[in-house]
């Protein structure tokens, strides 16, 4: 891919507010995109990526915007960090607002809009572990989840991983990994490494973004293997000439994304697909 920056694309419009999820509970979201007069939209709750300790709305804006782009409605969110928040306080936060969504899903998108879960990196692993826990709970009913670069499993030592990593002695994701898992426990739980859940039946269909040079890219190939293993509907895309992923598809604005184009068109020619 050359090296010279794409030409920056107009960021789509949002609004950040404040709801009320739960009893006590609030969460700090983003809206992209709004209901059309006689239409009915999708509607995603999208998580950001960061390692688990970084990150905000800022950092979303990116697949936010693709997302809204492609005709969807977003619900970003800004959900607690660790290490002050580890596992389970994001997941249970990520619930909340899609218990939410779904109950307010008609005015937001339209009624009987079908609800999606997405997010990026760390923010993938949320929506994996919170679409297993909806699957458990029996509720909100899901139209399928969206995966791009998603960080599974506390590994970190796939070969993918390992080529990004270069000769680097540090490690971000495995530094994030061991201040989300608060307790050598936490790591065998399913909603927390969802590579490692054993039971995969009953989730809605799955899209799976990486990029060839990704250093999520084992992480993604082997859970799209997993899903398609249990009888699942799974669409696995590895973007041959991406770079930078995942780290590119945070950065906020200013910044744009180099391959920012090339996400916002799949999503465009595929928004049928799940």
């Amino acid at each position: 891919m050359p090296n010279t920056k794409a030409p920056a694309s107009p960021t789509f419009s949002h609004t950040d507010t404040t709801i009320d999820v739960a009893d006590g509970m609030q969460a700090s979201v983003r809206m992209y995109g709004s209901k059309k007069r006689g239409e009915v939209s999708p509607l995603v709750v999208h998580f950001h990526g960061g390692a688990f300790v970084a990150g905000d709305l800022d950092n979303g804006c990116t697949v936010g915007s693709a997302l809204a782009t492609a005709g969807a409605c977003v619900v970003s969110v800004a959900y607690p960090l660790a290490p002050e928040h580890p596992f389970p306080r994001p997941l249970e936060l990520g619930y909340a607002v899609l218990q939410w969504a779904y109950r307010q899903r008609t005015r937001l998108a339209g009624k009987g809009a079908p609800l999606y879960l997405a997010g990026e990196e760390a923010g993938a692993n949320l929506a994996a572990g919170v679409c297993l826990m909806a699957r458990d709970q029996l509720h909100p009913p899901l139209a399928g989840q969206i995966l791009i670069s998603p960080m599974l499993d506390p590994c970190a030592a796939t070969p993918s991983q390992r080529a990004a990593q270069g000769e680097s002695v540090e490690c971000k994701w495995a530094s994030g990994w061991c201040q989300y898992l608060s307790s050598p426990h936490d790591a065998e739980h399913p909603y927390a490494v969802p590579a490692r859940a054993r039971r995969l039946a009953g989730l809605p269909p799955t899209l799976i973004l990486a990029g060839q040079e990704d250093p999520m890219r084992d992480e993604a190939q082997n859970y799209a293997a997993r899903l398609q293993a249990a009888g699942l509907t799974v669409f696995l895309h590895v973007f041959p000439e991406v770079g930078q992923w995942p780290q590119a598809l945070m950065e906020p604005p200013p910044e744009t994304c180099p391959c920012e184009g090339q996400l916002r068109k799949f999503f465009e020619t595929t928004r049928c697909r799940l």
